[in-house]
């Protein structure tokens, strides 16, 4: 797809400062890129940039640079230098082209899936990848343990995949992990994961739940659902659906029967788990024993489910997809095993149903008459709605032999998460009116080392949350 600076500026609806006649007749040779990277070229994506910034990409010899806020005297300074830049009202078109372009140029050959929803998008998203690497093919996924590459709200993931193919050669799976909701400065990026997926234009599309994340940005389940529910329009052949999830059901009421692959913890879809048989069952026949599966909590065989149901869509055979899952290894922070006596399990559940979800799994394993403690850092620079939320999923949660510690991180997060009063306060205030006892500390060191010494050998630490409890890994090795 050749264009040059007047058709991009079309593409992504902005407006040109500066060089109107870059490209000349050229087209654009370089890539989509971050500043830091770009070179002679190349096209910048960027939030905001100011004056400074475009001299850089001036010196740089930058072929564009596209932003939603010019800052300081960016204008000028574009004019000055005669340097194209293009300013848009919705700098998530800007991404979305630059994925399809990318994509269009670079791996044009490839399969590709998304995966989106609330809950597990990273765990199956790389168990996906990992399943297709066992079988010998060539996969790119956005999906890290940091979470840094999967919201697409910069040309990052652009740039990787360029980046992989001129290094590494042509792709057969482009696996991309889709936020289900986006936004930038607390506004809402409307209809992005459905932008998002039509630009991968991708074969199967895995939408995993439904629920309530991302708090102010969006306020309530309908708008969660309103973010996803076109997301399947834009996916070519096969939707793999939750079918425990009921707003996953009402989308699949809109779909062709043969374009769904259903998942199930409950019930006998295409993939489910048989709890009478202790396994996975896919299109009737038992693929894998539970003592098979690299975890065994409810929530991530779920994953698993959903994997298959990709893979099988894929046409990836079943005995390929037994040794991918049977040989996987998880994230770092999905319900990582730390330490074995006592037992700590680290997980980044980070809003209610994955706070609820992993405190039940953790539940199960505290032996009689032991203490569960429950370790949970205080999501930071985030609002008041999603601690209030997720403190009350730790209350629905509550047994009596349970300790909640909270945690502010104090120490290791900067500034961009820290804890402020009034988020602070709303776990404190619930907490107290259900008579939930705690103590907090404002140092993670500090929670981790009191619990540890606090805790039995035979009892079991869990470590939740999100940036906040991301540290505890590397803390805890000088504690324990």
């Amino acid at each position: 797809m050749d264009f040059n600076i007047n058709e991009l500026a079309s593409f992504v609806e902005g407006k040109i400062v500066g060089n109107s006649d870059y490209f000349f007749n050229e087209g654009f040779i370089g890539r989509f890129t971050l500043l830091n990277d770009a070179t002679k070229g190349d096209i910048v994506i960027r939030h905001w940039i100011n004056g400074k910034g475009i001299e850089i990409a001036a010196s740089k010899d930058v072929a564009c640079l596209i932003t939603q806020t010019p800052k300081e005297n960016a204008v000028e300074k574009a004019e000055e230098l005669n340097f194209p830049l293009i300013i848009v009202d919705r700098i998530e078109l800007a991404n979305a082209f630059a994925l399809k372009w990318t994509i269009n140029k670079y791996s044009p050959n490839s399969e590709n899936i998304i995966i989106t929803g609330t809950n597990g998008k990273s765990t199956t998203s790389h168990l996906i990848y990992h399943i297709l690497k066992e079988n010998g093919y060539k996969v790119f996924t956005n999906t890290d343990a940091e979470s840094e590459f999967n919201t697409l709200i910069d040309p990052m993931v652009s740039k990787l995949i360029s980046d992989e193919v001129i290094e590494n050669g042509s792709l057969d799976y482009l696996v991309i992990e889709v936020s289900e909701v986006q936004g930038w400065l607390g506004n809402l990026m409307k209809g992005h994961a459905y932008l998002m997926s039509e630009a991968i234009h991708p074969k199967v599309g895995v939408i995993t739940n439904i629920a309530m994340d991302h708090i102010g940005l969006v306020n309530s389940i309908e708008e969660v659902y309103s973010e996803i529910h076109q997301v399947p329009e834009a996916i070519d052949e096969t939707v793999v659906l939750n079918h425990d999830d009921d707003l996953l059901k009402k989308i699949a009421d809109d779909l062709n029967d043969e374009n769904i692959v259903f998942c199930s913890m409950k019930d006998k879809q295409d993939v489910f788990y048989d709890s009478s048989k202790q396994g996975i069952i896919c299109r009737g026949e038992l693929l894998l024993k539970e003592e098979d599966l690299p975890f065994r909590s409810s929530h991530f065989i779920q994953n698993i489910l959903s994997a298959i149901g990709c893979c099988i869509s894929l046409g990836i055979s079943k005995e390929g997809i037994v040794k991918g899952v049977k040989s996987y290894k998880s994230l770092n922070r999905r319900f990582s095993i730390l330490n074995k006596n006592p037992l700590i399990i680290d997980d980044f559940a980070h809003n209610p149903d994955g706070i609820k979800a992993t405190i039940s799994e953790s539940v199960k394993l505290v032996p009689e008459n032991h203490k569960l403690f429950v370790v949970c850092s205080i999501r930071g620079s985030r609002g008041v709605d999603i601690n209030k939320y997720n403190v009350e999923a730790l209350v629905e949660s509550y047994t009596e032999n349970m300790d909640i510690v909270l945690s502010s991180s104090v120490d290791v997060v900067n500034s961009l998460n820290f804890v402020e009063d009034d988020e602070r306060d709303v776990f404190f205030d619930v907490l107290n009116k259900n008579n939930v006892p705690f103590i907090h500390f404002d140092n993670l060191f500090d929670a981790l080392k009191d619990t540890y010494d606090n805790a039995d050998k035979k009892d079991v630490i869990l470590l939740i949350g999100a940036q906040g409890m991301d540290p505890a890994e590397e803390l805890l090795k000088d504690i324990l």
